[in-house]
């Protein structure tokens, strides 16, 4: 394929997807500003897709990249916080679906930063959403492909700056879905005392997935059933004082938007609120497990 086509490609993606997801969910495009969960910790993407910047005295970890639109968004929360778009040394993310990937090429291109992604999702990053175990199903669209420097295996760690992430295969919403786990501190805590953060990647069942197939056919891949269930089993001996997610209306965003100007930082802390959704996700995944089972899907 020439320069000149390859080109027009990526235009039409980056045009169609960004037009598509606007209409689909306006809370996917609808900025909101940024702000500071904890110490070095920042939310800096939309009403819905979660994009989150680690700061360290070594550089920055943007976590998600989110739509092909949306990363001129996400570039001026990070900026409007006074942090560098060029000191972003570490892109992260949760999932290789188009939504939290798809500006992925854009922001390495922009940034230099080094791609590390889940074993299972590099391969589907690599090549732009187009070998993803369900492409080609309702929702599951192509991104531009981007580059992969460190493919990350389950349970793996990355330090920056003094800041280490662990990184948990929580694999099923994608082959290589990914829920992060760190430390931080709150202004409102006394010093020295640390909270448990988790970030989720993704745990919803959509509704092309196939969980009991047997033969091979889009949205079903080898051992996907149990995928889940490690990963509801790994969700739940995670120790976790601040709730996220991939997904603003996984952890209730907009409702402790509305709380964060009289509780501050606090409002974050929500231990009770992780269990239950992480309790209401695997309930909502054995339920479909057993109707498909029942149907013989």
């Amino acid at each position: 394929m020439s320069p000149c086509r390859k080109l027009l490609c990526l235009v039409v993606i980056l045009f169609s997807f960004g037009g598509l997801h606007a209409q689909m969910n306006p809370d996917w495009t609808t900025p909101v500003s940024p702000f500071r969960i904890a110490d070095n910790l920042y939310y800096v993407g939309s009403r819905d897709l979660a994009s989150y910047l680690v700061t360290t005295p070594a550089g920055n970890i943007l976590i998600n990249a989110n739509l092909p639109s949306s990363p001129p968004q996400i570039r001026a929360s990070v900026e409007q916080l006074g942090f560098r778009w060029k000191d972003t040394k570490i892109l992260l993310n949760g999932q290789a679906h188009f939504d939290h990937m798809g500006g992925s090429a854009q922001i390495l291109r922009e940034t230099h930063a080094k791609n590390m992604v889940m074993e299972g999702d590099a391969d589907v990053v690599r090549s732009g959403g187009r070998t993803d175990f369900a492409a080609g199903t309702p929702g599951i669209l192509q991104y531009a492909p981007a580059r992969v420097d460190r493919v990350l295996h389950d349970g793996d760690t990355l330090s920056l700056g003094g800041v280490i992430l662990t990184a948990h295969k929580t694999g099923g919403h994608t082959r290589g879905c990914t829920t992060w786990a760190f430390r931080v501190h709150i202004p409102s805590d006394p010093p020295g005392k640390l909270r448990d953060v988790v970030i989720i990647g993704g745990f919803t069942v959509l509704s092309q997935y196939r969980l009991t197939a047997i033969a091979p056919q889009p949205g079903y891949y080898p051992g996907i059933a149990q995928d889940y269930a490690h990963t509801f089993a790994t969700l739940r001996a995670l120790p976790c004082d601040l709730f996220l997610a991939d997904h603003g209306s996984h952890f209730g965003l907009l409702e402790k938007l509305a709380r964060l100007p009289k509780e501050g930082a606090t409002v974050w802390l929500d231990p009770e609120g992780y269990k239950r959704a992480v309790a209401e996700h695997q309930k909502d995944f054995e339920d479909e497990l057993e109707k498909q089972r029942r149907g013989g899907l």
